[in-house]
């Protein structure tokens, strides 16, 4: 039996709400799923933050700010992020040109921590030391 042409609108109108509330299902899981993502992100930052500084742990939210304004958001702190991220990107680029091992990476972490004045030896001895008298 053929359905009247209302009945047919009304059966559009009928899926166009169900569509639409499947939209915002999915959007409701999509900002669920991108919440749970940046408070990972903080979490983890966060600990490492506390790991590396555990004073900070006692501090008031307001010290707290004036220790983040005082070293991190300030021009210093803005010149070092950009450099960081620069040399993230030439670092991703010079991945894809060429693999690197561990132990690469690990030397060069070394050398980028190592004060400036301080250089790190990271070449591994491999030849057994030499026996006098023999």
């Amino acid at each position: 039996m053929a359905k009247t042409r209302l009945e047919k609108i009304a059966s559009y109108e009928e899926r166009i709400a169900q569509l639409e509330n499947q939209k915002k299902l999915e959007q409701q899981r999509l900002k669920k799923e991108e919440r749970k993502i940046r408070d990972r992100r903080l979490y983890k930052r966060a600990a490492l933050f506390e790991s590396l500084l555990p004073e900070t742990i006692s501090l008031t939210e307001e010290q707290f700010n004036t220790l983040l304004l005082r070293t991190v958001a300030n021009n210093f702190g803005r010149d070092r992020l950009a450099q960081i991220i620069t040399e993230g990107e030439t670092a991703l680029l010079n991945l894809r040109e060429k693999p690197t091992t561990a132990k690469t990476t690990a030397a060069t972490v070394l050398q980028e921590l190592a004060p400036s004045n301080t250089t790190v030896d990271n070449t591994a001895n491999t030849q057994p030391a030499a026996r006098s008298g023999a």
